[in-house]
């Protein structure tokens, strides 16, 4: 519901700050007072287009803020977080702020947002209906949504969202499979010839980086000889080498037993180096008896690298370990090529499966639809029926159409609203007070049963008076049992069933006109029904008659 409601610097509002109740809210005044121009920066606050005409002050902008108590609303929290913006369990502040440049600005818990979103946040919180609004009641989404709150298929629906996803998914696997068999049959001549060029190579992993070490090795021969020689004269050869002066060293040492005390242990340790310096000497010695200059390898391993790289080239890769993957990719192209028909029959039969388990739950959906539809259209009519509708003739269509997100049903609202009249859409047979009745007549029935947003009621009672009017004032009040209702109203059988009473004005000052709202308490209500019944608040028999009437709307 809507908790609060401030507009500054919007045309004649300088200032207005609204604290509304739950249940139904009134507003009245006179024509030109100003309920329009409220209207107006509310529906700023839709994602209506802003104008910068509408900025009185150009020294700062205009602000229009709404603060909503939100409760538990999953799907609206989850598409916040989802667009990253701020949410708080509790409470819901969207604010649009127009500059004098005619630059707008939106906001929801202070998280800048665009208008698409604005607008979809606000249309889950308010719906303000007039007159001039009622392309909800036409939208066969909105119609089908009554109709299935109505015939509880909540449960079921969800299910077959389920169900629907997981057919639509099978038909995605098919389609794909089948896409890519078909360009794998067009290619299979050349992938079979790719995949011979690499398998006719042999290649083993990490092949190419140990014939690139063998190729260096070889072509350096020479050099890595000559480095080999110097390392082993170095350690053990003719000259005095490393292991002869370490075995002077280790004799030397000897000789200090008995004199130092850590003799022994040192000897054993040159001699332990000794050893391990002649090892390594033997290594070396190992390693270069063993290197032979052999250009027919050389050779051998320069071929071989050279059909490597040229495979290389071919399939934009630099090692031989890409081949080998490549190669895996193309022998399982292949496979899927020779099984492509078994494939596509076994995911063709997923589909079929995963439809007919979706269709089963989209039957018993569309039988409670139809059940529902003509019960639902004799209510309706008998709901509206006291709002001078004698003649309403309502049927609810329910056709067969393709399986969708929502079922395999088309539903459609028809109304005649004169006798030998045929039924048809509403847009297309009714005037905008009689849409406004059907509308008033239908919340009233879902209010208890569907999560509808606070609704805001534009002197949607334009035309009617008497005992019609005081009877869409009880269907007012009987929605206003489950959410809030907020009804701008020029009837005083309708003003007088509120549980607050707001009343907008204008006032002058020394400079300007400004439109004004305040909260009437208990004796400025029976002036303000009195004003509406007979244009003076002093006449006795005027306010007797709105003490009556606010008496009588309380019972």
């Amino acid at each position: 519901m809507i908790e609060n409601l401030h507009i500054s610097n919007y045309a004649l509002i300088d200032r207005v700050d609204i604290t509304f109740d739950p249940g139904l809210n009134i507003i009245t005044g006179e024509t030109g007072a100003g309920k329009s121009i409220m209207l107006g920066a509310l529906s700023l606050l839709m994602g209506e287009r802003a104008d910068s005409r509408v900025v009185s002050d150009h020294d700062s902008k205009s602000v229009i803020e709404a603060s909503f108590s939100v409760g538990n609303r999953p799907e609206l929290r989850q598409y916040c977080i989802d667009n990253d913006i701020e949410w708080d369990d509790s409470q819901c502040i969207l604010r649009r702020e127009i500059s004098p440049n005619g630059r707008s600005r939106a906001f929801i818990n202070d998280s800048p947002v665009n208008l698409d979103k604005l607008k979809y946040v606000a249309l889950t919180l308010v719906d303000i209906h007039s007159q001039h609004q009622n392309l909800l009641l036409a939208s066969p989404p909105y119609q089908l949504r009554i109709l299935d709150v109505l015939a509880g298929n909540a449960g079921r629906l969800e299910e077959y969202e389920k169900r629907y996803h997981a057919f639509r998914k099978s038909v995605k696997e098919f389609v794909t499979a089948r896409r890519e068999i078909e360009k794998a049959n067009a290619d299979e001549e050349f992938i079979r010839y790719q995949l011979e060029k690499i398998d006719k190579m042999n290649l083993l992993p990490g092949e190419q980086e140990e014939l690139e070490r063998e190729r260096e090795l070889l072509a350096n021969m020479t050099d890595v000889k000559h480095s080999l020689d110097e390392v082993t004269e170095a350690l053990s050869g003719s000259s005095p080498s490393a292991l002869s002066r370490l075995k002077e060293a280790v004799q030397a040492a000897q000789q200090l037993s008995g004199v130092i005390e850590e003799a022994d242990s040192l000897v054993e340790r040159l001699e332990a180096v000794r050893v391990e310096v002649r090892d390594i000497s033997d290594t070396f010695a190992d390693y270069e008896s063993g290197l032979n200059a052999d250009p027919a390898r050389l050779e051998e391993i320069e071929n071989r690298l050279n059909d490597i790289y040229d495979l290389e080239r071919r399939h934009h890769v630099s090692t031989s370990d890409e081949l080998i993957e490549i190669a895996k990719s193309l022998r399982s192209r292949i496979t899927t090529i020779d099984n492509a028909d078994d494939t596509l029959h076994q995911l063709e039969a997923n589909a079929r499966r995963a439809k007919s388990y979706a269709l089963e739950m989209a039957r018993e959906i569309s039988e409670a639809r139809h059940n529902e539809a003509s019960s639902f259209a004799e209510i309706l009519r008998q709901r509206a029926l006291p709002l001078g509708m004698k003649n309403l003739n309502v049927v609810i269509q329910v056709t067969d159409a393709d399986m969708s997100p929502t079922g395999i049903d088309a539903v459609e609202f028809l109304f005649a609203f004169n006798k030998n009249q045929t039924p048809l859409p509403v847009g297309k047979t009714a005037s905008g007070g009689e849409i406004s009745r059907i509308m008033l007549s239908i919340k009233s029935i879902v209010a208890d049963k569907m999560e509808l947003p606070s609704i805001i009621f534009d002197e949607v009672d334009t035309g009617v008076s008497g005992d019609i009017a005081n009877r869409m004032g009880e269907l007012m009040k009987l929605i206003a049992d489950n959410i809030q209702v907020i009804a701008i109203t020029h009837l005083p059988q309708v003003a007088a069933k509120g549980n607050a009473h707001f009343k907008v004005f204008k006032e002058d000052n020394d400079t300007s006109t400004n439109t004004r709202i305040c909260r009437l308490d208990d004796q400025g209500r029976v002036a303000e029904l009195a004003m509406m019944l007979s244009g003076s608040t002093s006449d006795p028999a005027a306010l007797a008659a709105a003490r009556s009437i606010i008496s009588s709307s309380k019972n």
